[in-house]
């Protein structure tokens, strides 16, 4: 592959300043915080940040469950979106969309976070903005003129973090994170990874099997890494190889549940084949759900498959 090039591939364009153009707007749908009909959630946009700009779209599916005429608070899912640490946002429908099913169909209140992105905010930017979002809705709970939709609706007891690709990477890491910090009374029950995104220097046979994959070949995958890393780190660098660091991964033990989701086809596959066996090793409650079927972001283009992990998710919160 030796005349491919990573940037074309990506829709990007590298800037003299260490910055990027991105040459592609996805498509996106603005918030609705009204009932729309055929739209099963109501949702809305909140700053997190001022100063950094980071903000949220929060879910609320249109019927809430009651029991004995008293609504039942729903778990709070803190929703990492997928892009490589470098594309994308939560307005993107490819986010949006499964937003709004999970909240719709678990039921959950999700909380998407609009991280910021690499390489103009390299890593951990991306980890303590997740951080930032959860001490939010620590403080929306705990004021009485908090947000109303976590306040009112919201089991702050009950809460998960998830999502898909580096998504999956923010949501590991800033559950480790969020172990050190007081973020009482939210309490966090587990994490889904779908598809995370991790690396390493030495190549694993699922990165040679698919070096040419269509989606993410492992140029591009380098280049990602190249562009969200610390600068003058390498790819055994804990966030992108968390098994490389002794320290870091005797934390692992405090994430509890983990659900982790991978198809066999994904050249990242055995990568997180090793998160899990570390993750056991460490004795942390994990299911694995490993399909030997499947390319990564399948549920992007297959409705009946991204179906099939919404279930999967659905279980898991329940």
């Amino acid at each position: 592959m030796s005349k491919f090039d990573p940037y074309q591939h990506l829709s990007i364009r590298p800037n003299p300043d260490g910055t990027i153009t991105r040459l592609i707007n996805f498509p996106s749908t603005e918030a609705n915080p009204d009932i729309i009909p055929g739209i099963p959630t109501v949702s809305k946009d909140v700053t997190v940040n001022e100063e950094t700009k980071v903000w949220a779209r929060i879910f609320r599916p249109n019927k809430l469950p009651s029991n004995d005429n008293t609504v039942v608070r729903l778990p709070i899912v803190f929703y990492f979106h997928g892009g490589g640490f470098t594309l994308f946002s939560v307005s993107n429908i490819t986010t949006h969309q499964p937003c709004s099913t999970i909240a719709s169909e678990t039921p959950a209140i999700v909380v998407a976070v609009e991280h910021r992105l690499a390489p103009e905010h390299r890593l951990p930017t991306q980890y303590e903005d997740a951080i930032d979002t959860i001490l939010w809705v620590k403080k929306q709970v705990l004021d009485p003129q908090g947000e109303r939709w976590l306040r009112d609706y919201g089991d702050f007891t009950r809460c998960y973090l998830g999502g898909r690709g580096s998504g999956g990477n923010i949501a590991f890491h800033a559950a480790i994170k969020a172990a050190d910090r007081d973020i009482k009374p939210l309490n966090t029950n587990g994490i889904f990874l779908n598809q995370p995104m991790f690396g390493g220097k030495e190549r694993l046979p699922s990165e040679l099997k698919y070096a040419t994959d269509q989606l993410i070949p492992l140029p591009v995958l380098d280049l990602l890494w190249e562009l969200a890393l610390p600068k003058a780190t390498d790819r055994d660098h804990r966030y992108c190889n968390p098994m490389q660091d002794a320290v870091y991964k005797s934390k692992v033990s405090s994430l509890g549940r983990c659900l982790v989701i991978s198809f066999d086809m994904d050249p990242m596959f055995d990568r997180v084949q090793a998160v899990v066996q570390m993750l056991v090793a460490e004795k942390v409650q994990v299911d694995a759900r490993f399909d030997i079927v499947g390319f990564h972001n399948i549920d992007i283009v297959d409705t009946q498959r991204a179906q099939a992990i919404l279930n999967i998710i659905k279980e898991f919160i329940i």
